[in-house]
């Protein structure tokens, strides 16, 4: 018995040890967290986003960014690091161009070019044949880690984030592992930089942000919205903006959604001057609640995957105008299409996009047809 005894008070040393001290790849901070403000008014619960159709991608998944293309077709881009391009009811699936990376986002050019942000490659122009180029993968001489979102000026400036300055993809097993560890450390080091294509050149428009997510332009080309989401917000800036960090208070700045009730992912352009956004996930209070506590954070990395506070599935989208108005919600709390990352509007259908599932949802546009 005292030998056993022994064995167990050996074993729970390693193993208050291995949580406290073993090595694990973020250095959480402190930050400021406001209590999550959970599905009322506006995000009051509702079913509009439940029952999607579907499109079959033929073994392909995760459409994380869905665009209509300069020809009339459907453009999306998956897991593979393939973007597909078929008509808009999924006919005529082909493969258009495959960067070998994972594109997170994407626009279309004044010649019809299609520029990726991919995460593992950073900004790219695809031709109309499907031929990849490399725009640029650095600023300043420091890599583009993590190219998220991307959006395309009327002068030809090509707007775009790059996530995390601390977790590349192709470090940390893909965009999603990659993303977590970002939120989990909270150390803010997501930037939105600017490339011209004249000169070739890329600088920094702003830094600062929890993973710099989604992108897209307002309609006078003024001003760029910005998802921030580790910290639950989106942003507006102005786009003369230079090297602006977001938290000095400066008024290039602003703050035009903030305590959002999920972690929002893309942003695109809808009909009307709509601004449409996902929600990968809701917020998870567990992680809000150990805002200051990074020593806790850190030993959940230490924990099996299965126990981290990752939240459970919830489908939830919403548009906006550019003045802060939400006009449309809808929600799928069964959460059966996983991470609806984001939205593509045409006057017949709403595409939803989304980081892991196995197919493209879509449903009727219910804001062309009488519904809310």
């Amino acid at each position: 018995m005292r030998a056993l005894l022994r064995l167990l008070l050996v074993m729970l040393i390693v193993l208050v040890a291995y949580l406290c001290f073993w090595p694990v790849p973020a250095e959480p901070k402190v930050w400021r967290s406001v209590a999550v403000p959970g599905y009322v008014g506006v995000h009051a619960p509702n079913r509009r986003l439940a029952g999607l159709q579907s499109i079959a991608l033929n073994g392909d998944s995760g459409p994380e960014h869905v665009a209509l293309g300069p020809d009339g077709l459907l453009y999306a881009a998956v897991a593979s690091g393939r973007i597909l391009r078929m008509n808009s009811d999924g006919s005529g699936l082909s493969v258009f161009a495959d960067t070998r990376g994972r594109v997170l986002g994407f626009d279309f050019d004044a010649t019809g070019n299609l520029i990726a942000a991919d995460a593992l490659n950073g900004l790219l122009s695809i031709d109309t044949t499907g031929k990849v180029r490399v725009l640029t993968n650095t600023v300043a001489g420091d890599p583009i880690r993590y190219a998220d979102a991307v959006a395309v000026a009327a002068d030809g400036k090509l707007y775009f984030s790059d996530a995390s300055r601390r977790f590349a993809p192709a470090d940390w097993g893909g965009t999603f592992e990659a993303s977590v560890l970002d939120i989990l450390e909270q150390s803010a080091t997501g930037r939105i930089l600017v490339y011209e294509p004249a000169t070739r050149s890329t600088r920094v428009l702003a830094n600062g942000l929890s993973f710099a997510n989604g992108v897209a332009l307002s309609a006078d080309g003024r001003h760029l919205f910005v998802i921030e989401t580790g910290r639950s917000r989106i942003w507006k800036l102005d786009v003369s903006a230079r090297d602006l960090d977001v938290s000095s208070g400066n008024t290039q700045a602003v703050v035009l959604f903030d305590n959002l009730p999920g972690y929002p992912d893309n942003l695109t352009r809808g009909r009307d001057g709509r601004i449409w956004a996902g929600f990968a996930k809701p917020r998870n209070t567990t992680l809000d609640t150990l805002a200051d506590k990074p020593f806790l954070r850190k030993l959940t990395l230490r924990l099996p995957r299965a126990w981290w506070p990752i939240p459970k599935p919830y489908g939830h989208v919403f548009a906006f105008t550019e003045d802060g108005r939400i006009v449309a919600d809808l929600q799928d709390p069964d959460g059966t299409y996983p991470e609806s990352t984001g939205v593509t509007e045409t006057a017949e259908r709403l595409y939803i996009q989304s980081l892991h599932a196995g197919y493209l949802g879509w449903m009727p546009n219910p804001l062309n047809s009488g519904r809310d």
